[in-house]
């Protein structure tokens, strides 16, 4: 089995080092292998060794493959599920494949009979019954003109009545054109041609309405008159029938319609399904077929909540009869894995067909986004699809130059220009928060903090808190705007338990208002600003400004310890856009930090463990800030033991 390209060991002097955490060359970025350009690179044939990552997914496909079993892929975007789902079809053998016809049916009309023969035999059958047809035409058409010529004759030259015999002409043409529709009927309809396949068919159904999904009959606006379409001639196939003896691809299978799932089961258990009209209103609704094969391999794949929404009997056949596989984000950084992401790059190059080669100092700066996009120390992302976007822009950009090679200055100003989405409205909201002095990042206010916030999955903004205090008409509470949803309603909740412990008011007697500055229409999600909200009540309490050039990040627990969060790395890279100086951030997350090598300098990473921690960095020095801290440490060590044993069980899932 052919894993990746094979080691080489320079000869020479080692290549200059491109700027990581570690300070690695570009060969010990590329795993140790020494090339000029992925030209050098070897790529595997079929495209199952092409798989990169997916260990347990792809032992799952080659099995299913073997064995003819479903298989449910569920996983993030991006991941390979289509590229496995491909692979499958290459795996199943090809003897196995047939040609379907579709004959009129002399007994009915409206029920067509179906016959299969081996896979290129089908053409050959049409074309025998289309020229025998030819033949009955021809053999028809002479002998309606005789018998035209014949009626003229005789009313011309023997009955004496001209008119009555061209009438009687046109009656006798008119017979024979209108029938001559019957001979359509003896013409099968080639309705599945199998006949140049390599490989077991591979149908994507991914979003297929109805018709498409399960096959329809067109409908026909000409039903007499000798104009009407046989019915075995308005026969279409679908996904499911195309597939038969191949793999069926359904992504996203929540999406399908109730209906359609039902009868996607139907076809599975039953391995035939016939065709008929979906729409009530066509003429086609009339027509059903004998069962067709659908004899086929389900590959369904989808997100997590894909099966919430999946009809309960189709999982379970799939369950019942395959294999269910999570897809892995990420994938430990290794020397054999860099080699594997050498060779992704040169597959992308190669299937794209008018990119440039990339050199390896390109190929290794890939690598190093890959690391940085893995949001984990030690991990590289998975989410090939996002990074062949990179490698794309970036041999477009080399391309517009007419560079024989995409080099690593390409791969960074595609990293500028190929931004999402996201990541282009947090630039622009960065800049209309300086446009109209929105942002801070000097000086101390009080009740005012920096807090950071990230914008889809790879953007990072600046989101500050504001906290007041006020006497409470009635009994004291918490009062949180900006959209909060449930998760981050409930973390505003939490802080104030934190708070009651070491306030030396009674909150109970007092209303404290938190508001998220510029929130947006989606609100705030996640409990990551938890931190945050603490750092400015507590600010507001205590009447200690807060450093304007501090940003922070992390959850909060009731006890006071900073739990790990999402997205830190796009987080600090979005302080340092807005000018902050220093950002604080869990201590279970210093290791994710993969910071861009623009931004290292421009900011200073600060970890903590504890609320007292993160007090102590955002605080402006004060009298005041002496007294609470002494009453933060005396808390702290008490769940001191508690925290150590959290760290040293490794960070867990948080939101972001």
């Amino acid at each position: 089995m052919n894993t990746g390209p094979t080691t080489r060991v320079s000869a020479g002097s080692p290549r200059p080092p491109v700027p990581s955490d570690g300070g690695e060359t570009t060969v010990e970025l590329l795993g140790g292998l020494d090339i000029e350009t992925t030209d050098d690179v070897e790529i595997p044939e079929r495209l199952v060794d092409q798989v990169i990552g997916q260990d347990d997914a792809r032992d799952v496909v080659l099995k299913a493959a073997s064995q003819r079993r479903h298989v449910m892929m569920i996983g993030s975007p991006g991941t390979g599920k289509s590229m496995l789902a491909k692979a499958m079809s290459q795996l199943l053998p090809r003897e196995e494949l047939q040609d379907v016809l579709v004959y009129h049916n002399p007994d009915d009309g409206n029920e067509p009979t179906i016959r299969t023969v081996p896979a290129g035999q089908g053409r050959q059958v049409v074309e025998e019954h289309r020229e025998q047809a030819k033949k009955r035409g021809h053999l028809r058409s002479m002998v309606m003109w005789v018998a035209v010529v014949a009626v003229l004759v005789y009313a011309f030259l023997f009955a004496g009545e001209p008119l009555l015999g061209i009438l009687a002409a046109l009656v006798v043409f008119y017979v024979f054109r209108s029938s001559a529709g019957n001979q359509r009927a003896n013409v099968p309809k080639l309705l599945i041609d199998n006949a140049h396949r390599d490989t077991a068919p591979f149908e994507d159904a991914t979003g297929a309405h109805a018709g498409a999904l399960l096959g329809d009959v067109r409908h026909d606006p000409y039903q007499s008159g000798g104009l009407a379409t046989p019915s075995h001639d308005r026969v279409e196939a679908g996904a499911i029938h195309k597939a038969s003896g191949g793999v069926l691809f359904v992504d996203e299978i929540n999406t399908l319609g109730v209906r359609s799932q039902q009868k996607l089961m139907t076809a599975i258990q039953e391995g035939e399904f016939a065709i008929t009209g979906q729409s009530e209103q066509s003429s086609g609704a009339m027509v059903r077929t004998d069962p067709v094969p659908t004899d086929f391999v389900m590959m369904a794949a989808g997100n997590v909540d894909a099966m919430e929404n999946m009809h309960p009997a189709l999982r379970s056949r799939i369950k019942g009869y395959g294999y269910e596989v999570y897809m892995d984000d990420t994938i430990a950084d290794t020397p054999d894995v860099r080699r594997k992401y050498a060779r992704f790059v040169a597959q992308e190059v190669a299937r794209d067909g008018r990119l440039p080669p990339f050199d390896a100092e390109a190929v290794a700066e890939v690598v190093l986004e890959a690391r940085r996009r893995a949001g984990r120390k030690g991990h590289l992302t998975l989410a090939f699809r996002n990074l062949g976007g990179l490698v794309r822009v970036a041999g477009d950009v080399a391309r517009a130059e007419d560079a024989p090679v995409t080099t690593r200055d390409h791969v960074l100003r595609a990293k500028r220009r190929a931004r999402s989405i996201e990541q282009q409205l947090a630039d622009e909201f960065i800049e209309r928060r300086r446009d109209y002095d929105l942002s801070l990042v000097d000086g101390g206010v009080v009740g005012r903090v920096n807090g950071l916030a990230v914008m889809g999955e790879d953007s990072g903004v600046v989101l500050p808190v504001m906290a007041e205090v006020t006497p409470a008409q009635g009994s004291g509470e918490v009062i949180a705007t900006g959209m909060l949803q449930e998760v981050a309603s409930e973390a505003v909740q939490n802080v104030s338990a934190v708070v009651k412990k070491h306030a030396r008011v009674d909150l109970d007697e007092m209303d404290v208002h938190v508001q998220f500055l510029g929130a947006g229409e989606g609100g705030v999600d996640g409990d990551s600003a938890s931190v945050t909200v603490a750092a400015a009540v507590v600010s507001a309490l205590e009447g200690i400004p807060v450093d304007q050039s501090v940003a922070m990040t992390g959850s909060l627990s009731v006890r006071g310890d900073v739990l790990p969060v999402g997205g830190v790395t796009y987080k600090i890279e979005a302080a340092a856009k807005a000018g902050l100086k220093t950002v604080v951030v869990p201590a279970a997350n210093e290791r994710d930090v993969l910071v861009e090598a623009e931004y290292r300098d421009r900011i200073r990473v600060v970890p903590v463990s504890h609320i007292g921690e993160v007090l102590d960095v955002a605080l402006v020095d004060d009298v005041e800030k002496g007294s609470l801290l002494d009453r933060l440490s005396t808390y702290a060590v008490g769940s001191g033991s508690d925290r150590d044993r959290n760290r040293r069980s490794g960070p867990t899932p948080a939101p972001q």
